[in-house]
């Protein structure tokens, strides 16, 4: 079979397995957080934790508990890497070096996964499976719990309460995470991925030599790490490694498990708002931007204009041949449209426009379905900043689900649209003057500047793929990625809990003659304009300086 119909045959059987989840997740997932009904080990851990599951919270409370469950969570995973010699199954590994224990810390709190250490050699199976793959379960969570809270701002009127943090983190993790990792670790066990507690199994090569070739309790961190739009791979080759992604099986199901929570997402939004119609335009919009971005980074790859690719028939470097060009192509447009960054192929091979394409995707604001929960969030926010820009072309005050979006929501908006843009532009500006960092990058002109572009958007969209040609260990790119990281989270995060809360205070307005609907392809291109508009005005310069230059010489 030909990389093209083995690529098209990959992508319908994707696109039909999550047409056939998209309704039953969905559903179930809106029950999960509509339900009164606390599990015996819930409340048993309520009771240890001391909380009320009953008790429902204004959105300063709520966001206190995001901000200082996400503290603790950095204390804790930095503690464990810099205690590792001391635990067990550290497999002879010593600490972990500050400013990487830091970086790491925040990277996989802030669900970035960004790596800047090669885990085979770094990090004992202790540290990775109590510290980070435990991170990836629960920064899924907090990603999960905001936007439920974002959808009662939507559908509540007259009240200041949004739920409760402690509950929609417990049902996040242990209803939904949970039983589907459970349930898929088994699934790639059975189909090749590794799972050991052995350091590694000695080999001898063609050559006499001895080498040892690692192994890691792979399977359960690989599930969690797509099915959490994670991404930190537990090898450094992360899903190109065969013992993380074998063979085209384990690669289908691992872009499904990327893609299965944020897509049916919309359609739990449509139940709570009581009008799936909402969730199939919002589910239309990502899916319009993920085609867009697919189709082209896959002709991009397919038709290169480097001597070197022109020879070998496409752009066949940095990727597994037991994937292609195809699957490489919609790994890539999955992982960066859902804040992931697992890549199958690196990034930092693809052509100039094969490679501007998976960073554009991420310009979007990841929201093309976006992360667990992130990737709802951003949308709406986008939905809104669409709706105010609609009522100022009409001359009417904006609404958007029978709420007023007056200054504060708007003001709200705003902030939380801004605040990746503001880190990627002014980071990767900032790394460019420092002295001793041009040499980090691993090539010079266009493409050096678009691995630095690319590190920033990856860190400030808590994205965590990298063009692997920059060399990221320093201090300044350790610590400035990590402040990054921690505004492209939390500042947007923020933003949005106050958004809820605002229009969680109103009442709902009737619907007239001139409200703007928003079920069908008016509103939906409204809002695919308004996210193309924005990431056009914000980021055409740099782009046209790093990918478009590289990619038109």
């Amino acid at each position: 079979m030909s990389d093209l119909a083995s690529g098209l045959v990959t992508a319908g059987i994707l696109l039909a397995a999550l047409a056939l989840v998209h309704r039953p997740l969905g559903d179930y997932m809106a029950r999960v957080f509509t339900s009164e009904r606390h599990l015996r080990f819930e409340r048993g851990l309520y009771r240890v934790c001391r909380v009320d599951p009953s008790a429902e919270q204004r959105w300063p409370t709520y966001a206190l508990g995001v901000l200082g469950f996400s503290l603790v969570s950095v204390v804790v995973l930095y503690l464990l890497q810099r205690l590792q010699s001391s635990l067990p199954l550290s497999l002879g590994r010593g600490p972990v070096g500050p400013g990487t224990a830091f970086n790491t810390a925040v990277s996989f709190v802030t669900n970035t996964n960004w790596q800047s250490y090669v885990p085979e050699t770094t990090m004992g199976h202790l540290v990775a499976m109590a510290g980070l793959t435990v991170q990836n379960f629960l920064s899924a969570a907090v990603g999960l719990s905001v936007a439920m809270a974002l959808v009662r701002g939507i559908t509540r009127a007259k009240t200041d309460r949004l739920g409760n943090f402690w509950v929609d983190l417990t049902r996040g993790t242990v209803r939904i995470l949970l039983p589907i990792a459970a349930v898929f670790a088994v699934v790639l066990v059975a189909l090749g991925v590794t799972q050991s507690l052995r350091a590694g199994v000695a080999v001898t090569g063609p050559d006499g030599a001895r080498n040892t070739i690692a192994l890691a309790p792979a399977a359960s961190q690989e599930v969690v790490k797509e099915l959490g739009t994670n991404g930190g791979g537990i090898f450094n080759a992360n899903s190109a490694h065969p013992f993380e992604n074998p063979n085209t099986w384990t690669d289908l199901v691992e872009i499904f498990l990327i893609l299965v929570i944020p897509v049916s997402l919309t359609r739990t939004f449509g139940r709570l708002v009581g009008n799936p119609r909402q969730g199939y335009v919002l589910l239309s919009v990502m899916g319009l931007l993920w085609t867009f971005v697919l189709a082209v980074t896959w002709w991009a790859e397919a038709h290169p204009n480097g001597p070197a690719a022109l020879l070998a028939g496409a752009g066949l470097e940095g990727k597994e041949q037991r994937f292609g060009i195809g699957s490489s192509a919609l790994f890539a447009t999955s992982t960066t449209g859902t804040s992931t960054g697992a890549v199958n192929a690196m990034h930092d091979s693809f052509s100039g426009l094969g490679g501007g394409m998976p960073l554009l995707h991420m310009l979007f604001g990841e929201l093309s379905p976006g992360g667990v929960g992130t990737g709802l969030y951003s949308i709406l926010v986008m939905a809104i900043i669409a709706m105010f820009l609609a009522g100022l072309m009409v001359g009417r005050t904006p609404e958007y689900l029978g709420k007023k979006l007056g200054k504060r929501e708007v003001t709200a908006s705003a902030i939380a649209m801004l605040a990746m843009p503001a880190v990627v532009l002014l980071g990767t500006g900032a790394a460019l003057l420092v002295p001793g960092t041009v040499p980090a990058m691993g090539n010079s002109g266009p493409h050096g500047l678009s691995e630095v572009l690319y590190a920033y958007t990856s860190a400030g969209n808590n994205n965590g793929s990298a063009f692997g040609g920059l060399t990221a260990t320093s201090g300044w790119f350790q610590s400035s990625l990590s402040v990054a990281m921690l505004v492209g989270r939390f500042v947007p995060i923020i933003a949005v809990l106050c958004l809820a809360g605002s229009l969680a205070a109103q009442q709902k307005v009737p619907r007239t003659a001139g409200t703007l609907p928003t079920t069908g392809p008016l509103f939906g291109s409204v809002l695919t304009g308004t996210i193309v508009l924005v990431a056009a005005l914000t980021f055409v310069p740099a782009l046209a300086l790093g990918p478009v230059a590289e990619a038109l010489a």
